[in-house]
């Protein structure tokens, strides 16, 4: 039989990780992760939205190193 519902502890460690993310030395990096901590407390229709948003703007940093870098 399979847990349809995390246990408490398990949704407690998921939002932890993200509010302590280690953080990489690049402040646009930084800020672009800490957005995810908006997720706690949303209703999951709007995690989409916030998951788009971090990852377009770390997609848009990893396209301005590759143009550092050509």
């Amino acid at each position: 039989m399979t847990n349809e519902h995390p246990s408490e502890d398990q949704n407690l460690y998921s939002e932890r990780s993200v509010a302590e993310a280690q953080e990489t030395g690049n402040a646009r990096v930084d800020d672009a992760v800490a957005g995810l901590s908006r997720l706690h407390g949303r209703p999951a229709e709007e995690h989409v939205a916030i998951l788009e948003e971090a990852h377009g703007r770390l997609r848009d940093i990893l396209d301005d190193l590759g143009a550092e870098h050509s």
